[in-house]
């Protein structure tokens, strides 16, 4: 048995909505509403998705509290609690925790580039001043360094470390994890979610979750009953939405605007997150259009 298994399945890294630059909390209770009766397993949200560089902490807080408020222990609830300061990451933490958050997620501390050890001394802390389960967010690409496989089997040592959500694009690193530690390990990227249950992952972090979450829940399941003939088939379905969609900008900049499209989001984001082009927007259309979305 897996330390964090009850976080596998479907968790949606939740975009935050705004209207004329604050919080639009009407449309975030409807996002939960949807995800809930779409079958989701956990929210996350606050993470990158949720925009939280942009968010004060009093707006970070407050979106945490909204969401377990709203989800009132239907499914798990898993906001990013994360910092580059160890302070400021056992603070929203403990907040977390205060007002009944499932877990944590936690990403690497980005900018400052700690060592293996400052990376281990950073969890190490969370862990042990904070009760709830802490998933550890390893995603190189945007915070300038790997947590290396030595240091996450290191971590899995620690009783509250008990998730990896795996953003390094490596199977080998996501492999070294599996074999050495009992984590349980979660996709940090749409398009590898099914490679990286083939190895022992237990499910994903999704962004494209936040417009077909039934669909990703049926690969998801399909995958996690060893059904991978079907699971195949919803990954290759699957695949062109999430690259086409994915790759036209920075998330969440064409997730949000998918969600406008669809009727679900007014798109609105924050510097110094911009607008698709015009040409992006008819690109997207069309993905939309290829996966009859619309």
């Amino acid at each position: 048995m897996r330390k964090g298994e009850a976080f596998s399945g479907v968790s949606v890294a939740l975009t935050t909505p705004f209207l004329d630059g604050e919080i639009d909390f009407d449309t975030l209770g409807k996002q939960v509403e949807y995800q809930i009766a779409s079958g989701t397993d956990c929210l996350c949200p606050v993470g990158t998705t949720g925009e939280s560089p942009t968010l004060s902490h009093e707006e970070h807080e407050a979106v945490i509290s909204a969401v377990v408020e709203k989800v009132a222990g239907r499914c798990k609830v898993m906001p990013g609690t994360g910092s580059n300061s160890t302070k400021e990451a056992l603070r929203l933490t403990k907040f977390a925790e205060k007002v009944g958050a499932d877990g944590a997620l936690v990403v690497a501390p980005y900018y400052n580039k700690p060592t293996q050890e400052g990376f281990y001394q950073h969890y190490k802390a969370l862990a042990e001043e904070c009760g709830l389960p802490i998933c550890v967010y390893n995603i190189p690409g945007r915070t300038g360094k790997n947590i290396e496989p030595e240091t996450i089997i290191r971590l899995a040592e620690l009783k509250n470390i008990a998730i990896v959500k795996e953003a390094t694009g490596s199977m080998d690193q996501a492999s070294a994890v599996l074999a050495a530690t009992n984590l349980t390990v979660l996709s940090g990227d749409d398009s590898l979610t099914l490679p990286l249950m083939s190895i022992g992952g237990e499910g994903v972090i999704s962004v494209a979750a936040n417009i077909v979450p039934k669909d990703i829940g049926a690969m998801v399941k399909a995958a996690e009953v060893g059904d991978f003939s079907t699971a195949q088939k919803w990954h290759h379905k699957l695949f062109p939405l999430c690259r086409d969609m994915l790759s036209l900008a920075t998330n969440p900049i064409p997730v949000k605007t998918a969600m406008k499209l669809l009727g679900r989001d007014n798109g609105e984001l924050r510097l110094p997150m911009t607008p698709l082009t015009e040409a992006q927007v008819s690109s997207l259309q069309e993905t939309l259009k290829k996966y009859g979305l619309l």
